[in-house]
């Protein structure tokens, strides 16, 4: 896997976004533990590939849409191709993962939705460091505490906050944040 890229490194972005879709084939079933490290082994090549070019941690929001997992009807093709290398069909992958899931793998943040109105929730966040690199970093925990002082007291808007701000294409409804246990 490709660990960094000339502006820094996005391993644990992806691996945080790894994580949470393998542990949907993990909790649904009828996927094994080696099928499961496979599907993880190879999103984390083909997402670190995808991304090497769109990865600007000077600029988190650069690039998100390119970054951005969605399952909407139409299943993404980068989670495709991977459950294509452990046998799954895209039928077995639809009954597996969420039917509306946006997933946003951004530098220093990492967050999802499921469904088109849902809350937006954060899987991971750190602090921008020297040279493009995370400071510090939080995931959040089963108990919804963060594995980190993280404050986030620079001015730093996130791409989700800004969709939030500055309003959606689908009717309005009120949004609440929240971090989910990893």
């Amino acid at each position: 896997m490709h660990t960094l890229c000339a502006r820094g490194t996005m391993k644990p972005e992806i691996n945080a976004a790894v994580g949470f879709l393998s542990r949907f084939l993990r909790v649904k079933g009828h996927v094994n533990d080696r099928q499961v490290q496979t599907f993880s082994q190879s999103l984390q090549d083909i997402l670190a590939e995808q991304y090497k070019h769109h990865w600007f941690p000077d600029r988190p929001c650069k690039g998100s849409g390119y970054r951005c997992i969605r399952i909407n009807h139409k299943m993404d093709p980068l989670v495709w191709q991977a459950g294509q290398r452990i046998g799954l069909t895209i039928q077995q992958l639809y009954l597996l993962l969420p039917s509306e899931l946006t997933l946003w793998v951004d530098p220093f943040e990492v967050s999802y939705r499921i469904g088109e109105d849902g809350s937006i929730c954060v899987l991971y966040e750190s602090q921008p460091g020297p040279g493009g690199m995370p400071a510090t970093a939080a995931t959040s925990s089963p108990s919804g505490n963060s594995g980190a002082v993280n404050p986030m007291v620079d001015s730093h808007i996130s791409c989700k906050e800004e969709l939030m701000v500055l309003g959606r294409t689908s009717p309005s409804k009120g949004y609440n944040m929240m971090t989910v246990s990893s």
